[in-house]
């Protein structure tokens, strides 16, 4: 079992910045890749960034890159999503999941889930 705790949500206006932080326990952190989604009000989960165990690779949707930055401290089993440029559309439950292996942007890949933070961001 990994447990997986997501803190740093919150209300922000449009061009704000947001930290979310993830943090895991339980099995061996380095085994996992590791991912963000999103779930708006009325909308499907959406995969939003996702990082390899090493953090050498990283990936993320086309409405997030430039703006996004997903990291991971494998010595603090953290995970980090830097969000910049914030807009009202990025508003959701923001939820980080582990996959054992490697990446994916499916969600049905991931093996355990946050509980998720909200971050709202006000135009």
């Amino acid at each position: 079992q990994v447990q997986l705790v997501e803190s740093g949500g919150g209300l922000v206006q449009a061009g704000g910045s947001l930290r979310l932080s993830c943090a895991a326990s339980g099995r061996t952190f380095i085994n996992y890749a590791m991912g963000w989604f999103r779930q708006a009000p009325g909308k499907e989960r959406e995969f939003v960034a996702a990082i390899t165990w090493s953090g050498g690779s990283t990936y993320y949707v086309d409405s997030v890159k430039g703006r996004f930055t997903i990291s991971r401290d494998n010595a603090k089993n953290t995970v980090y999503l830097q969000m910049n440029s914030l807009k009202p559309e990025d508003t959701a439950v923001y939820y980080c999941a582990a996959k054992f292996g490697t990446t994916s942007y499916l969600g049905k890949d991931y093996n355990y889930w946050g509980q998720g933070t909200q971050v709202t961001v006000s135009s």
